[in-house]
């Protein structure tokens, strides 16, 4: 863990570091006068995320977001010193010209728009549909429809206010059961029943159901846990249960790491191979395990499709095929949502916050 800190600390500071001596060199400005306030901003994000794990106080949550929008804002402006010096070489090696201030000037302009663009598409809440065909799908469910929200990460930034959003899309669309993917929250200290008290105004005709992502461990499962059977969600505790016929299995994602731990889980389920099987876990990973189980669709979050780059790039390379949307894992489907809110910088651009709304069709 310590080295993953420092990795990242270093990262930062190199960032940081390159993207404001790149715009100082280029519009010949004394960079060290307001490069270290910059720099500082930047690099509370770490400390004061581990902070508010532990302890509450409002100037500690205001820190928080302030240092996250600069993380974001800084991968922007990473991408526009690379742009610069690019651009500074072809226009050097043209002949067009030797002042460079007008290079950075675009380049950053067109950063910072790009990070108000981010910013606003974070909050922009948006439904994905898509139909999904389930060999031996029960008459009751063809053409009904599974509503899957992950990842709203209810802490400093979002509250109720951004529950009561969610809470009024879901409770438009009329799905025959709800399931929300694990990240309900943060992991940091908040007034967890204010943050879900809108959720007690969702009703599904099958029901509203919930397993844990990685977040809600890092705060404590228990409390999180015990805030959303209040409100009337059901958490699938690494069971199964029965929905008109399909099998609807929840697994936590603290369970799902270990492959003897998770198989032992899905094979106290008891799946029936003559029935469909849906489970809800937090991460596509691991998925030779359900897939061997017999699951037929697997319904996961986590990755937020990398929200924006280079993130976007990253989540590809961790997760492949698997970092958002529909894909197939040998004979089991896996959806990934990009899910409805963000952790750490509030941006997006290139994948969605997003509800998804699964038509069931026979295959």
């Amino acid at each position: 863990m310590r080295n993953l800190l420092a990795l990242v600390l270093t990262v930062l500071v190199a960032a940081t570091t390159f993207s404001a001596w790149t715009f100082g060199w280029f519009e010949h400005l004394k960079v060290w006068a307001w490069f270290p306030p910059a720099l500082v901003v930047v690099l509370i994000f770490l400390p004061t995320s581990l902070l508010s794990r532990r302890v509450y106080f409002r100037w500690l949550a205001i820190l928080n977001i302030l240092s996250a929008v600069a993380v974001g804002f800084l991968s922007f402006f990473l991408l526009a010193a690379l742009v610069s010096w690019a651009a500074l070489a072809v226009v050097r090696m043209a002949g067009l010209g030797t002042d460079s201030a007008p290079i950075a000037t675009v380049a950053y302009l067109g950063a910072a728009l790009l990070g108000c663009a981010g910013l606003f598409s974070a909050y922009r809440l948006r439904l994905t549909r898509v139909t999904i065909p389930l060999a031996h799908l029960p008459r009751f469910w063809a053409g009904r429809t599974i509503a899957l929200v992950s990842d709203l990460h209810l802490g400093n930034l979002r509250g109720a206010a951004f529950s009561g959003r969610v809470v009024s899309r879901l409770s438009q669309l009329g799905a025959e059961c709800v399931l929300v993917g694990g990240d309900m929250f943060d992991g940091v200290k908040t007034n967890v029943a204010r943050a879900v008290g809108p959720w007690a105004d969702l009703k599904a005709p099958s029901g509203v159901f919930f397993v844990g992502g990685n977040h809600d461990d890092y705060g404590g499962r228990r409390g999180y846990f015990a805030a959303l059977r209040h409100v009337g969600l059901r958490e699938l505790a690494n069971e199964k249960v029965e929905l008109h016929g399909i099998q609807l299995v929840g697994v936590h994602d603290g369970e799902t790491h270990r492959p003897d731990t998770f198989k032992a889980i899905l094979d106290k389920a008891d799946l029936d191979a003559n029935r469909p099987s849906i489970l809800l876990a937090h991460r596509p990973e691991n998925l030779e395990v359900p897939e061997r189980a017999g699951i037929d669709l697997q319904l996961s979050g986590h990755t937020h499709g990398g929200q924006f780059w280079p993130w976007t790039h990253i989540a590809r390379r961790v997760h492949g095929q698997f970092a958002q949307g529909l894909a197939r894992f040998g004979r089991m489907q896996v959806f990934t949502s990009t899910g409805a809110g963000t952790w750490g910088p509030p941006f997006r651009l290139g994948t969605r916050a997003e509800i998804v709304l699964i038509r069931l069709e026979p295959a």
